[in-house]
């Protein structure tokens, strides 16, 4: 355990100076004694911090693992100092956010940019990625996630929901048909994204179905499978937001309509558990709230 956080601290910023005289003079040391006192913690933590040369020091990988712990942990303070101090506080800092990809694309940035607008004082690192990583591992505020919620040490606020349909070109089912029921699914393409082939329907009196499907077209991609089902390749499995202004245009027609996609999918906040949650991700998580709330291609 490291007994003077004011260690830790310089620590930090030697790391971020790229030099430990640079950072002792804000401490008011002298160079030999801001270095004394990176040995000190070195000492006391047991590895080496930081490679030290003749005119500039680097962090080392044991260094790196704890900047990154000593970081959150001053922005933690700092969070907690303004907790107390009231909500009409500047937001500044860095709001670091995780979100998916094409739905990010589409609906997350522009609201980042609003949010941004709105408070100049304030920087959004946005990472848009459809990988799930851990969140705490990676240094992030919060995270927006799609899908059925998985067992999590994270907390999590619904957003809205994310409804789920089947969807398919109007020429492909006056040549092909329309299905009727779920497995009737079996005699037409589908177009596949991951290879998920499993698909899980509840109908309309609350029972379950299941069926696997098959199709020419399998993607990783989300809007391939968009533009695959407009282009006649079979039924798609779309959320609504994806595919809402192709169903205005009558690019794409429901199919299957008595039955919904299961499971259920809803959107969720996400952020690490305990601690005091910081007023800038407190203010975005609102703001966002409300701004799904308009979009009519998602439920509530």
């Amino acid at each position: 355990m490291i007994s003077d956080l004011k260690l830790l601290e310089l620590f930090v910023r030697a790391a971020r100076l790229g030099a430990i005289g640079k950072a002792g003079a804000e401490f008011g040391l002298s160079p030999t004694s801001a270095t004394q006192r990176i040995q000190a913690l070195e000492s006391e933590v047991g590895a080496q911090l930081l490679h030290r040369t003749t005119r500039s020091v680097s962090v080392t990988l044991e260094g790196e693992r704890l900047l990154k712990h000593a970081e959150r942990i001053f922005e933690t303070v700092q969070d907690a100092m303004l907790d107390v101090s009231g909500e009409n506080q500047v937001l500044r800092g860095t709001l670091r956010l995780a979100g998916p990809a094409s739905f990010g694309r589409k609906y997350i940035a522009p609201f980042v940019t609003e949010f941004l607008s709105m408070h100049p004082g304030l920087t959004v690192q946005l990472h848009l990625s459809d990988t799930v990583f851990d969140i705490v591992d990676n240094g992030f505020d919060c995270a927006i996630r799609l899908g059925a919620l998985e067992s999590s040490s994270l907390k999590a606020q619904k957003l809205s929901s994310c409804p789920r349909i089947l969807v398919a070109a109007p020429d492909y089912l006056k040549a092909m048909g329309t299905p009727q029921t779920p497995q009737d699914l079996v005699h037409f393409d589908c177009v596949i994204r991951d290879a998920l082939q499993n698909w899980r329907f509840k109908g309309p009196h609350g029972e379950e179905d299941a069926v696997k499907v098959a199709g020419r077209f399998v993607t990783n991609l989300a809007e391939g499978v968009t533009e695959a089902a407009i282009s006649g390749f079979g039924i798609a499995r779309k959320c609504t937001w994806e595919v809402a202004e192709h169903l205005e245009s009558g690019e794409l027609v429901t199919v299957l309509d008595r039955y919904s996609v299961a499971p259920e999918w809803n959107i969720h906040f996400m952020r690490p558990p305990g601690g005091i949650e910081p007023l800038r991700v407190r203010q975005f998580r609102s703001f966002i709230k409300q701004k799904m709330a308009q979009v009519p291609a998602l439920g509530q």
